[in-house]
């Protein structure tokens, strides 16, 4: 047993419970002072079944977007040397550290009408600003990150004799990326999956500015909590907030899951 287990133990506990589980007690009975019909009328209202669509689609497609080519910034990377690479790796962290107002004010400027990319797309017929386009984009510049992150050191990591022993049995490069790589690479990229689509949930900062918050059409689900907030409609806000929180659960319930069998499934494999 470890030196002073019980110890860090009970600090553990005390900990996530003062920062985790009060804070999600409270929003649940905080809920709890609506009667079930008023729950359900809140949490079906039309405003917020459509930011719920708005929100689970984009984020899950930013998220899907971002594992590719996150893969492939990572790779890169990895297996590559070329000039200026330490300022691009420095780069990918960026929006870590940009405050997300900045980052949504940032994206704005760019893609409205007279910004430096939008007064181009526009006459083209592509208007980014105020859609849901300028949501995805705001989604996906938000959690490129969270892949890179997680694949990078997997990658770094990596036994090069086990590429050897491939192509030395005849395999290809797609062959050995796809039956050695990848599957090892698997649930580092469902992690960084996971935190790149729960970042994307709870996004408020970098979407508001350039989605602009149009009911039925460009309106997250984040947005929809405030208004019920800045109406003092307490019990309402939190009904919506549990929604999301039940549905992230279960989905990043589901990528665990998903990652706990993967990581069985190689386990398996290379005995």
């Amino acid at each position: 047993m470890l030196p002073g287990f019980k110890l860090t133990l009970g600090f553990t506990v005390f900990y996530l419970g003062l920062i985790v589980l009060i804070p999600l007690a409270a929003v649940f009975l905080k809920t709890s002072s609506l009667t079930w019909n008023e729950f359900w009328q809140t949490v079906t209202m039309p405003t917020a079944i459509a930011s719920y669509r708005i929100t689970f689609g984009a984020s899950l497609l930013a998220a899907l977007v971002n594992a590719v080519f996150g893969l492939i910034v990572a790779w890169v990377l990895v297996r590559y040397e070329f000039f200026g690479k330490k300022i691009v790796d420095a780069l990918v962290d960026l929006p870590f550290a940009l405050p997300t107002a900045v980052a949504g004010i940032t994206l704005a400027s760019l893609y409205s009408s007279k910004g430096w990319l939008g007064q181009w797309l526009e006459p083209l017929g592509i208007k980014v600003a105020n859609t849901q386009i300028g949501i995805f984009i705001a989604l996906t510049f938000i959690g490129l990150p969270f892949i890179v992150r997680t694949v990078q050191p997997i990658l770094e990591d990596l036994d090069p004799e086990l590429e050897e022993a491939a192509s030395s049995l005849g395999a290809n490069r797609w062959q050995v990326f796809w039956r050695v790589i990848f599957p090892m690479l698997t649930p580092a990229l469902l992690t960084g999956f996971a935190l790149a689509f729960a970042r994307a949930l709870g996004e408020y900062g970098s979407v508001i500015f350039i989605a602009g918050g149009i009911p039925m059409k460009t309106q997250i689900t984040p947005v929809v909590i405030m208004q019920e907030l800045d109406m003092f409609e307490y019990g309402k806000a939190t009904a919506i907030a549990v929604v999301m929180l039940v549905a992230s659960f279960v989905l990043l319930l589901t990528i665990n899951v998903l990652q706990w069998w993967t990581n069985r499934y190689n386990t398996n494999n290379l005995a």
